[in-house]
C-alpha cells in the first residue's frame, strides 16, 4: 500500500516528514495541500484531513497521523531507520526533535514566513529582528554540538538530523547563511550526500515560483 503525505513544498515541517519517507525506502506519494489559498483553514480539510488545520498529515490505510515528529516516529516503526541504535540513542533523538520544534524550526518557520510570504508593508521589522536574535542563539547551539560529529546523535542519520535540517535548505532569506556556521554547513552537506536526498522544492509539490 502506498502511503499519502499531505504536504506542500514551502513547508519545512512537511519537509521533515517527506525527507524521512524519501530516505526510508517506504512507498509514498505526495498530496499537495493548497496552503496559500486557505485549504488548511477550510471546514472540509479540518473534517477530512486534520482537525488541527495543519500539514503535514500522513495517511497509511486506517492510520492517520499529524505533526512531523510523530510521522517520523511512525516511519521509524515501519522501516527500522532513523531511531538510533540503543534506547539511549532513541531518547537523545527525541530530545533534539523536541528542541528543534521549540527552539529552531518553530522560529525559523515564522521568521521565514514574515520575511517572504507577507506583503512588504506588513512585515513587522521589530518582530523579525527579535526572532533572528533567537535563531542565532539556536544556530550556535547546533553548530557547537556538531563540532567533531557527522550526525547529531550517534554515528548515523536519525530523526534528529531530519528534524533539525527542516528549514535550513530553503533559499529564501530568514537570517540563516550556511557560510556563517561551518559545522552546520558540513552537516548539511552530509545530508545532501545521502542516497535519495532531494531539495524540498524538488521533493514536494508547490514552491514560490508557482505563485510568481
Amino acid at each position: 500500500m502506498t502511503m499519502k503525505l499531505y504536504c506542500f513544498g514551502e513547508s519545512g515541517n512537511a519537509y521533515k516528514a517527506a525527507l524521512a519517507l524519501q530516505l526510508s525506502g517506504l512507498n509514498w506519494e505526495a498530496v499537495k495541500v493548497d496552503f496559500f489559498n486557505g485549504e488548511t483553514r477550510s471546514a472540509d480539510y479540518r473534517k477530512d484531513v486534520n482537525e488541527m488545520g495543519e500539514a503535514p498529515v500522513l495517511v497509511d490505510g486506517d492510520t492517520r497521523l499529524a505533526q512531523s515528529g510523530v510521522i517520523q516516529m511512525y516511519i521509524t516503526e515501519k522501516s527500522g531507520k532513523f531511531g538510533g541504535h540503543t534506547p539511549e540513542d532513541a531518547r537523545e533523538v527525541m530530545r533534539w526533535v523536541f528542541w528543534d520544534n521549540h527552539k529552531l524550526s518553530s522560529q525559523a518557520g515564522m521568521t521565514r514566513f514574515l520575511m517572504n510570504f507577507l506583503p512588504e508593508d506588513k512585515r513587522p521589522a521589530p518582530v523579525i529582528d527579535f526572532m533572528q536574535g533567537r535563531l542565532s542563539a539556536a544556530y550556535k547551539v547546533l553548530n557547537d554540538h556538531l563540532r567533531g560529529r557527522d550526525w547529531i546523535v550517534a554515528d548515523a542519520v536519525t530523526n534528529a538530523d531530519l528534524s533539525c535540517c527542516g528549514y535550513l535548505f530553503y533559499p529564501e532569506p530568514f537570517g540563516f547563511d550556511r557560510s556563517d556556521w561551518p559545522e552546520i554547513d558540513r552537516w548539511l552537506s552530509n545530508i545532501e550526500a545521502l542516497d535519495g536526498w532531494k531539495h524540498p522544492y524538488d521533493l514536494m509539490p508547490g514552491s514560490p515560483a508557482d505563485r510568481a
